[in-house]
């Protein structure tokens, strides 16, 4: 388990981290997302004890490895997980993997489990990029740690062997039951692997939640127009109601005046009724296309439809709102987006 309070990193006048508070659980894997120069990475050195905080407190395992009781990284128990991979190129994947092991402890089964042992003898200029993120991660297992730091470990592959190793990881890690923490810039690899999301900017943990409540629910706008498109219609109160320019819409809240937060699924085109927005522009996705429509009422949305449906920019259609999703309200439609 990790423990992180009231925490605060600066460098010289500069405060990169800001009275963060966080606990992850046993077997948690929490990820950190943000904008660069959030402070997402700078928190992951501190708990690694690559950076010394300037106030708070950390504790791993219940042991506090800040402050006075500062514990250097060797000693803390973590397992790190870089984006460069960080491997010996003079050592073969075996040796890689067992660097600083008993010399009694085998290294063959974090091989076997990881998907690496036919290139145990093998050096890390013949491995692929996924090849050598699994033996960076079984380094980290072998070594039992107690908590695991990963630091943007898919940036340096392919699109496609990130989506299949995201996966083989965080189930690597549920397996092991070992806690950690992800940072990643990429949106969606935040939400679909984390059991909670962690959204920071300005050095500070802006919201802390399951990655669905962060999606549908965030706490600002600035969580909300980072997690993914993003549009904003006004809403008022009519008989109970929530209603929109583009009619009645179900609230996550009281009924109120404001304006409420869609995203390309909570919309959609009408085939009948009077059109209510023009195409802006079109982008195609491969299974589907993205449209941006500026409405009659002065908003402009995004919405996805089909690929088979096919609009070209100043054609005249109708948007409308998906009545069964609820949506969330930001009182005071002066507000700025």
């Amino acid at each position: 388990m990790l423990e992180i309070e009231h925490l605060e990193v600066r460098y010289g006048s500069e405060l990169a981290v800001t009275d963060l508070s966080l606990t992850v659980g046993d077997g948690e894997l929490v990820t950190l997302v943000g904008p660069t120069g959030c402070g997402k990475t700078t928190t992951l050195q501190a708990v690694a004890g690559l950076t010394r905080p300037t106030q708070g407190a950390i504790r791993i395992g219940g042991r506090t490895v800040s402050g006075e009781r500062f514990v250097p990284p060797e000693r803390r128990q973590t397992g790190l997980v870089f984006q460069s991979f960080a491997l010996f190129p003079h050592l073969t994947v075996a040796e890689n993997v067992g660097f600083r092991l008993s010399s009694g402890e085998s290294v063959d089964p974090w091989l076997a489990w990881l998907g690496v042992a036919e290139q145990r003898d093998a050096y890390p200029e013949a491995l692929s990029g996924g090849q050598k993120q699994r033996v960076a991660l079984a380094r980290a297992l072998a070594h039992r740690p107690k908590l695991i730091l990963l630091d943007e470990p898919l940036s340096n592959l392919d699109a496609s062997l990130k989506d299949s190793l995201r996966w083989e990881i965080r189930n690597v890690l549920k397996e092991a039951g070992i806690p950690a923490i992800w940072v990643t810039h990429d949106q969606a690899e935040a939400l679909s692997i984390g059991d909670r999301l962690g959204v920071m900017r300005h050095g500070a943990l802006e919201q802390i939640a399951e990655p669905d409540v962060c999606f549908h629910e965030p706490v600002s706008r600035s969580v909300a127009e980072f997690l993914g498109e993003v549009s904003f219609l006004p809403a008022w109160p009519q008989d109970g109601h929530l209603e929109t320019p583009l009619g009645r819409a179900r609230s996550r809240q009281q009924p109120g005046d404001g304006e409420v937060l869609v995203r390309p699924d909570d919309l959609g085109l009408a085939d009948e009724g009077p059109a209510n927005g023009t195409v802006a522009w079109a982008r195609f996705e491969g299974g589907t296309r993205l449209l941006g429509v500026g409405l009659d009422c002065g908003a402009t949305v995004q919405l996805r439809t089909n690929h088979t449906r096919r609009h070209l920019p100043g054609e005249r259609v109708r948007v409308t709102v998906d009545p069964g999703h609820a949506l969330s309200l930001f009182p005071g439609a002066s507000e700025a987006a």
